[in-house]
């Protein structure tokens, strides 16, 4: 009998899945999220629920925040299953169902000043934030972008703001006013100096209307970086219906993920946090090389494989790596022109570490898609592949496959596969992407014209040489002959 998640039935999901060993209704809030999606249940909410589960530090439950209207129907799911998430971990050996119940409620979208006034609560020491990385108002190089639309208005309307960073300052400027010692500010995006970038954008936006509050805030709230891993697919009927056919659970909204995970930060909270050390977090002096590691060599290596297989109608992220061309060719870019650029990280090896990604890439249970891997590529390409590129030139080294990836974007733009089937879209700047690559089969520069993306890299005279050869090939000999010239060291003119 298929058992409707809740905290009435937990015992009922207990047959199938573990449940928490503490009681949810006696937990209370210490940290506010924004944006609750599959990650962060995947990833932050899964640390919480396993050191809940010590019996310990139960007064550091999660509110979740949601500012995007996507973020209302995710609350109803929840909501109606009382916060509860099963959570599926997969690799190839096994396959493991646990219901979690770190987060006790969601404030919906639009519900402002119910927001506001948790963010004052003195019982809130932490807001994190997991809104993906185009979510921080910054451009090419990663500084605070004061122009942008969402930025000038939340300025001119300081007491009903709409952005995450605008609500964040609303929440500091209560707690100041009220003398409460402010919360500490922490950021499980995938950005480099993910901590800094949230401090620069946070006080950027307090500039636009109180230089002193901005300065307050420099002298007083923390912005730990941290590194975040897990690859997390997202949700649809197969998900949900795997979880009813194999656990007998009917859940809203569960989450799949592989059994790996991974999370290292600073250590840089004045107002506490929950020892999240016993659970596998590792707190380190400097965050950078880790995240470095993981944003080039992980997320890049998802960037790289994103277009080749969409452009060879392959769907999910494991037939990929099966296709013998990507997989050499992802393994060729990493060891020739991206590993060797990446500082030493503590303790670890940079080639073992890519084994490790390639066969988490080969996980064919998590059932990751190239459409996720593909969408957003506006954000990710400046911060996954182009600062690789970008510190290629400035060595004076070449970069033939990075400048492919770019090539690979630019023909995936054009909105059709190799066999002609059409491609869907999900990028916030789809429609002049799409313009700019069709204007680009005559003339590759025309893509190339976006400074928030491409910024200093496209004023390189070798990579446009590289990139207009790498975009001509792909037109006139195909994605899968282009990954066999450049394999064979061919694809150079």
């Amino acid at each position: 009998m298929t058992v409707k998640l809740s905290l009435a039935s937990l015992k009922d999901a207990a047959a199938t899945a573990a449940v928490p060993a503490y009681d949810p209704k006696a937990l209370t809030a210490g940290i506010l999220h924004f944006g609750v999606g599959n990650f962060h249940r995947a990833h932050q909410a899964i640390y919480l629920d396993d050191l809940f589960n010590t019996g310990k530090a139960h007064d550091w439950a999660i509110v979740g925040a949601g500012v995007m209207p996507s973020d209302a129907a995710m609350r109803d799911k929840l909501a109606a299953q009382d916060f509860l998430t099963t959570v599926v971990e997969q690799d190839n050996n096994k396959t493991a169902a646990r219901v979690t119940a770190p987060m006790i409620d969601i404030i919906a979208p639009g519900e402002t000043a119910a927001l506001i006034e948790k963010l004052s609560d003195p019982t809130i020491r932490i807001v994190s934030m997991t809104i993906t990385e185009g979510g921080y108002f910054i451009d090419a190089a990663g500084h605070f972008n004061p122009a942008h639309p969402a930025m000038v208005e939340d300025s001119k309307n300081p007491d009903s703001p709409k952005t995450v960073f605008g609500l964040i300052l609303a929440g500091l400027r209560e707690r100041k006013t009220r003398d409460i010692p402010p919360f500490t500010i922490m950021s499980c995006d995938n950005i480099p100096g993910n901590g800094e970038v949230t401090e620069n954008t946070v006080i950027g936006l307090a500039k636009l209307t109180d230089p002193d509050f901005a300065h307050w805030i420099h002298e007083n709230v923390a912005f730990p970086s941290s590194m975040v891993d897990r690859i997390t697919p997202a949700t649809g009927q197969r998900e949900i219906d795997i979880l009813r056919n194999d656990f007998d659970i009917d859940d809203n909204w569960p989450v799949f993920c592989e059994e790996f995970k991974q999370w290292v930060m600073e250590d840089n909270f004045p107002s506490g946090r929950p020892r999240l050390e016993e659970v596998g977090v590792q707190f380190v002096p400097d965050v950078a090389p880790y995240e470095l590691m993981k944003i080039r060599i992980l997320n890049g290596g998802h960037a790289a494989i994103a277009y080749p297989a969409a452009l060879l109608d392959i769907h999910f992220v494991h037939e990929a790596m099966e296709h013998p061309l990507i997989r050499a060719f992802l393994a060729k870019l990493e060891k020739d022109e991206i590993i060797p650029i990446v500082p030493p990280v503590p303790n670890t090896d940079l080639n073992d570490y890519y084994g490790l990604i390639e066969r988490r890439f080969l996980n064919p249970k998590i059932g990751d898609t190239i459409p996720r891997l593909a969408q957003d590529g506006s954000n990710r390409q400046p911060k996954f592949i182009l600062p690789s590129t970008r510190d290629r030139l400035a060595q004076g080294k070449d970069i033939i496959g990075l400048s492919l990836v770019s090539a690979l974007w630019c023909r995936y733009f054009a909105g059709t596969s190799d066999s002609g089937r059409e491609i869907v879209f999900n990028d916030a700047s789809a429609d002049r992407l799409h313009e700019a690559a069709l204007k680009a089969r005559d003339n590759p520069d025309a893509f190339l014209v976006f400074d928030e993306i491409f910024g200093e890299v496209s004023k390189s005279e070798l990579f446009r040489k590289r990139f207009a050869h790498a975009l001509s090939t792909l037109w006139t000999e195909g994605t899968a002959r282009t990954l066999e010239l450049y394999l064979r060291d061919e694809l150079v003119k």
